[in-house]
């Protein structure tokens, strides 16, 4: 693992920072996890809602999810509420490609703590972290 490429990134590593990423599509998990490993977080997949909620009641902890709203078996939407219910206090943030709004607002109040349009890039995965870290207690 490399620190201090651009300074912030060593902030994030020091403590091991980690990170579920749930996307039914296998070439947006890949590029998502290829950005956040670049900037040294530990990632986890989850192909879709159900598979995350089955590693969180597994134990696994998370400081961060970044929650895909269109999937099979169970969506975003669901996920992101039956993982409140369970007690997730970790920034979820929804990453869709959806253009409507009714199911974008659905999203949010699911429990979303930051909505980003799909593909994450380096940039907004940036602002996604210094947004959670400015907003934690």
């Amino acid at each position: 693992m490399s620190h201090g490429d651009d300074g912030s990134s060593s902030k994030r590593t020091e403590k091991s920072f980690t990170a579920l990423i749930v996307d039914d599509n296998s070439l947006i998990r890949k590029m998502h996890e290829s950005i956040l490993k670049s900037i040294g977080i530990t990632t986890q997949i989850a192909h879709n809602g159900k598979e995350a909620v089955d590693i969180f009641r597994s134990g696994a902890n998370f400081d961060i999810v970044f929650m895909d709203m269109e999937m099979p078996i169970m969506n975003g939407i669901e996920a992101t509420k039956e993982l409140r219910a369970m007690g997730m206090v970790c920034k979820i943030v929804g990453v869709t490609s959806c253009e409507n709004t009714d199911e974008k607002e659905a999203f949010k109040q699911a429990g979303l703590d930051i909505l980003h349009e799909k593909p994450l890039t380096l940039t907004k995965v940036n602002s996604i972290l210094e947004q959670t870290q400015n907003s934690s207690p």
